[in-house]
C-alpha cells in the first residue's frame, strides 16, 4: 500500500555540478526536495521506487545498485541507485538491468536521495515510457502500491516546457493552464485530475512528468493521503513542482 509519495523535478540543473554558476537558481527547489524526501523517511517505508520519464533510455525497472552519470553535460559525476541486492519490481513490463545506465530522470532522483543520505528502505528505479496511456500508467502504479506493506515512491518529472518564448519548446498558451492544473492536483493529492491529463497535449508542451504523475495517481488509489505542494516554479521556462503526499 501506498504510504507516502514525494515529487520532484528532475533537469540535470537540480545538480549543482552541472548547473555550476547559475546553481543557486535553484536553491529553493533543492531545499523543497530535501523536505519532501524527509517525509518520506518519516513514513518508514518497506520499499521505495524511484519514478520518472524514460526519456530516450530504455524504460523499465533499475535495480538497486544501477548507476548513471551527468558525463553527456559535461560533468564528471556518477551515481548509484541505492544498494546492492534489490529484487526486481513487479508488473512493469520491463526487465531487471542493472547494465543499463540510469535515464536522466532516475540520475537525478539517485543523486537526491544520495545527497540526503536515504537508507530507509531499499530502492528500485522504473523509467515509464512516455507514450503510456494513463490506464497503463495507473496499473503500474496499482502493481507499485500492491508489491510491500508500506510502499513509498519518488516520483520524478517536469511539468510543461513552454512557458517562455525562451523555453526549450518556446511559448505555447496553453502551458500555463497545463502547469496550473498539474500543481493543484500534485498539492492536492488529486489523482483523478492527474488521470485526467491529456497525453497528447502532455506530449505537445513537452511535459515529461505526465506519465510518471499517473503512476503515482494509480499507486495513490484507495489510499486516503493528503497532498501539500512545497514549490512551483518556471525558472527557465519548465514547470517544476515539489509536492509531498501521506
Amino acid at each position: 500500500m501506498l504510504v507516502a509519495a514525494a515529487v520532484c523535478p528532475c533537469p540535470p540543473l537540480l545538480v549543482p555540478e552541472v548547473a555550476t554558476g547559475a546553481a543557486p537558481e535553484l536553491d529553493a527547489a533543492r531545499a523543497a526536495c530535501t523536505d519532501a524526501l524527509g517525509l518520506l523517511a518519516a513514513a518508514r517505508p518497506d520499499r521505495l521506487y524511484v519514478v520518472g520519464p524514460a526519456g530516450e533510455g530504455a524504460h523499465g525497472v533499475f535495480p538497486a545498485g544501477s548507476t548513471g552519470t551527468f558525463a553527456g553535460f559535461g560533468v564528471d559525476l556518477s551515481v548509484r541507485l541505492g544498494d546492492d541486492g534489490g529484487r526486481p519490481a513487479g508488473d512493469d513490463g520491463g526487465r531487471p538491468a542493472a547494465d543499463r545506465p540510469l535515464p536522466v530522470s532516475l540520475a537525478v532522483g539517485a543523486w537526491l536521495l544520495g545527497r540526503a543520505g536515504w537508507a530507509d528502505a531499499p530502492i528500485e528505479g522504473l523509467a515509464v515510457d512516455g507514450t503510456a496511456t494513463p490506464d497503463v500508467c495507473a496499473g503500474i502504479g496499482r502493481g507499485l502500491a500492491d508489491s510491500a506493506e508500506r510502499v513509498a515512491l519518488l516520483v520524478m518529472g517536469d511539468g510543461s516546457a513552454c512557458r517562455t518564448v525562451k523555453a526549450p519548446g518556446y511559448l505555447d498558451e496553453r502551458a500555463a493552464g497545463f502547469d496550473a492544473e498539474a500543481a493543484r492536483a500534485l498539492g492536492t493529492a488529486d489523482a483523478a485530475a492527474l488521470l485526467a491529463l491529456e497525453p497528447e497535449l502532455a506530449y505537445e508542451l513537452k511535459a515529461a512528468g505526465r506519465a510518471p504523475w499517473q503512476v503515482l495517481a494509480g499507486a495513490a488509489q484507495g489510499a486516503d493521503l493528503d497532498g501539500r505542494l512545497l514549490f512551483e516554479d518556471a525558472p527557465y521556462g519548465v514547470g517544476y513542482f515539489v509536492a509531498a503526499w501521506s
